[in-house]
Order: structure tokens, then sequence, then C-alpha cells
């Protein structure tokens, strides 16, 4: 008897336990009989349900995200660029969703997808790689959700926003555009080298002028400055001689002999009565 009792109060348990369920406030419900829907369940709380006859679905009512896969598009300028984006989206009616979708969220998600693919592909078309890149992001993001929206209204769903998380180029472009920014530095720095060197030679050309001018003036001062010595030279000269004639005459012989005679091999033939030999010979006059 007390066997059958606990089997009694599991049965009850479990038929109580199949009659209730719970909706969560981020939640929507469906109850649904035999695959029919009966009511949407949108309030928080405890719910009520027949055992084994009515089945539910729930559904998270807060937004979703959608992490789609990087995809190649062409630019209008048919270059390629790899865009990674996301989109958020949530259901804003369960019904309707449930209808179009069996609740399948892969099914959305591809769908999703699919619609953003297509939306990034036309807007790209459009642009050049500099547009979508830099200018254009809002509007290209703004034209993909009017899109979208179109798209899914029968879905019973809603876009949220619509973002590019990353733009990359290709292997191809990303060679392209280094071999452009290269070939543009080294015309750059060669227009700096020669301005460069045009500066250098001018700095050069008027450094070897004031060397000019400088050892010019340099050798005009000298010369002057030498005239006037041997101006002054001659002068002391010409005092010296004239206040002592004889000796300024008998030192002249001596420097005279001391050129002559300056090796010891040194000989000279010549007439003992001559005037170089004046001061050696008192006869010679």
């Amino acid at each position: 008897m007390k066997k059958l009792g606990l089997i009694i109060i599991a049965a009850v348990f479990f038929v109580l336990s199949s009659a209730l369920y719970t909706v969560n406030e981020t939640q929507t419900a469906i109850k649904l009989r035999l695959g029919e829907i009966v009511s949407v369940e949108k309030e928080p709380g405890l719910k009520l349900k027949m055992p084994f006859v009515n089945n539910v679905v729930k559904f998270d009512d807060r937004v979703q995200t959608l992490d789609a896969p990087s995809e190649r598009f062409l630019t209008g300028e048919k270059k390629n660029v790899i865009v990674d984006s996301y989109v958020k989206w949530r259901i804003n009616d369960a019904e309707q969703f449930y209808k179009s979708t069996g609740g399948n969220l892969a099914r959305t998600d591809n769908r999703l997808a699919q619609i953003i693919k297509t939306g990034l592909k036309s807007e790209f078309s459009k642009r050049t790689i500099a547009d979508v890149v830099s200018g254009e992001r809002g509007e290209i993001m703004s034209n993909i959700v009017k899109l979208a929206k179109k798209d899914i209204s029968e879905f019973g769903i809603e876009i949220v926003d619509v973002r590019i998380k990353r733009i990359d180029l290709s292997q191809e472009v990303s060679n392209s555009v280094y071999r452009r920014m290269q070939a543009e530095r080294q015309r750059v720095a060669k227009e700096f080298r020669s301005k460069g060197a045009e500066e250098a030679e001018i700095i050069r050309a008027a450094a070897d002028k004031e060397r000019t001018i400088i050892l010019a003036n340099a050798y005009r001062d000298s010369e002057m400055i030498r005239g006037e010595g041997d101006a002054i030279s001659a002068g002391n000269y010409a005092q010296a001689y004239n206040e002592n004639v004889d000796f300024y005459s008998f030192y002249r012989s001596l420097e005279s002999y001391k050129k002559s005679f300056s090796g010891q091999n040194d000989i000279m033939v010549l007439n003992p009565n001559t005037e170089f030999f004046r001061h050696f010979n008192p006869e010679v006059k």
C-alpha cells in the first residue's frame, strides 16, 4: 500500500511538472498544441499547459549578434578587399518568427548573412578603396540596414545595427599599394636629394667665390706691404750708403765674396786689378 502511494505521488509530481513552465523576463514563449500555435506568452512568470498535448518553445528577446564570416568584395576600382562585419538583431514577432523559420536560429543566421553579403557587395561595388576605408562607412552601413529590413520583414525579426569591424586589402592589392607608396617615397626622396644637391652647389660656388676674393685681397695686401717694406729697405740702404760710402762699398764687397766662394772648391780666374778685388788691392781705384 505504501509502495502504491509513492507511485501515485510520483505520477502526480510528474503531471504537475509537465503542466507548469516559466517564462523569464528576457524570453517570449509560444504554446503549441500538436504543432499549432495556441498562444504567445510575453509576460514573465509561472504558466500552465496541458501535459502531453501542449509543448512550449521559448525565444530570447534580447539583442543577438551574428558575427558574419569574412568575405571578399570588389570595389569600384576592381580591387579585392576582405571585409569582416557583424549584425545586431532581435526577435520582435515571435509568432511570425516561428512560422517563418520553425524557430531555427541557424537558418535565421544563414539568411541574415546572405542579406548582409549581398548588401556589402552592392555598396562596395559603387565605391573606391579610399571611400570604403575612410569617408563613407556610415552611409554604407545605413544603406545595408535599410536593405536588410525589407528582406527580413517576413521573418519576424528586426535589424538593430550592422557594423564593419575590419577592412583588409588582399595580398595582391596590398603589394600594389606598398609598391605605389614605395615609389612615391622614392620620388619624394629623389626630389629632396636634387634640391639638396642644388643647394650644395650654390653654397660651394659661394664659398669658392669668397675664397678667391679673400686670397686676392690677401695677395694684394701682401704685395702692398712687401712694396712698402722694399721701399723702406731701399731708403735705409741709401741712407746708410750716403753716410759712409767706403764702409758700405766694403760691406757689399764682402757679401759678394761670401756668395762667390760659398764652396770649398770654388775657383775664380779674374784679373786682380778689377773692381771686384778693389779692397784687396789698394792700388786699384
